[in-house]
């Protein structure tokens, strides 16, 4: 007679919390931080697929892990967001609420699924000022921690986090936030010489305190090339939107489009007299004007 198999649960529960930690530690690191107008994030991402989104107006999400599961977690986050907003007021959405919603899922899938998600997520609200901003950190397993200054998600984030929060202290511009986070993603954990990211391999978005509703914009082209050449003046990203068709949340140029217009011109207009008749050349063609062409008038 053969004996049955038996795992404790703490086994059980140890084996699923290390598969989790090793799938999450494959990728690559995103790195959530403040800054004196908000909030940043900055992953290192070259594919076009996104691991930062906008979920509300003042909500952002960001994740490492299996692309398909922190997805399908993202596109229920929207519309949990957009279900409570129209049922209730947009001020009723914030990012403890969707926090929690987040760590009944992941918690009940790490207790009754075979297979744990191998994901972490942050989940973000900027206030109307720093101390009111929520950053809050999610693991596979659905514990919660609320999170203030700087984190780090993913790859070898024990040292990059101990790294950049040495480092970061309140009230740093949009340039020197995106500085040392790059500087954190770049850096080896084993201690050799950093690699050197450029532009095209970072996602970079934002959410901007000082923006009316929709807070996030997301960093792209010649202004993230601007904020991270440490020789450029650019500090912080324009604070008027630039209007791309289909493509609200996006900042490209380094130029504010409000400044590129100029000063109002110095030109007086003058209102016409309405008792005064108008010149002739206004008045249409008189009778001397008149072509004769041969035709019968009538």
């Amino acid at each position: 007679m053969s004996m049955p198999f038996y795992v404790s649960p703490e086994q059980l529960m140890k084996d699923k919390a290390d598969y989790a930690r090793k799938g999450i530690a494959r990728g690559r690191s995103v790195v959530v931080l403040q800054y004196d107008r908000g909030i940043a994030f900055v992953a290192e991402n070259p594919q076009s697929l996104r691991k930062i989104s906008e979920i509300y107006d003042r909500i952002a999400f960001a994740a490492v892990g299996m692309y398909y599961e922190f997805e399908n977690l993202r596109v229920a986050g929207i519309r949990y967001a957009d279900l409570r907003g129209y049922s209730y007021d947009r001020s009723d959405v914030t990012a403890r609420g969707l926090a929690n919603a987040y760590a009944q899922t992941l918690g009940t899938v790490f207790t009754q699924e075979p297979k744990p998600y191998e994901i972490e997520i942050c989940v973000a609200e900027v206030g109307r000022s720093a101390e009111q901003d929520q950053i809050y950190r999610l693991t596979y397993d659905g514990s919660v921690s609320d999170q203030h200054g700087a984190m780090v998600m993913g790859g070898a984030s024990a040292a990059a986090e101990e790294w950049i929060k040495a480092r970061w202290s309140a009230g740093l511009s949009l340039a020197d936030a995106l500085a040392l986070a790059v500087s954190a993603l770049a850096a080896d954990p084993a201690g050799g010489p950093s690699r050197v990211l450029s532009p095209s391999q970072l996602e970079v978005a934002v959410l901007d305190r000082h923006r009316p509703r929709r807070t996030f914009r997301r960093i792209v082209g010649p202004l993230l090339v601007d904020l991270l050449n440490a020789d450029s003046p650019t500090a912080h990203a324009p604070e008027a939107d630039e209007g791309i068709p289909g493509h609200p949340d996006i900042l490209s140029s380094a130029v504010d489009p409000s400044a590129a217009e100029g000063p109002p011109s110095d030109r007086v207009t003058i209102e016409r007299d309405p008792r005064v008749p108008p010149p002739s050349d206004e008045r249409g063609p008189t009778s001397s004007d008149r072509v004769e062409t041969g035709d019968d008038p009538t």
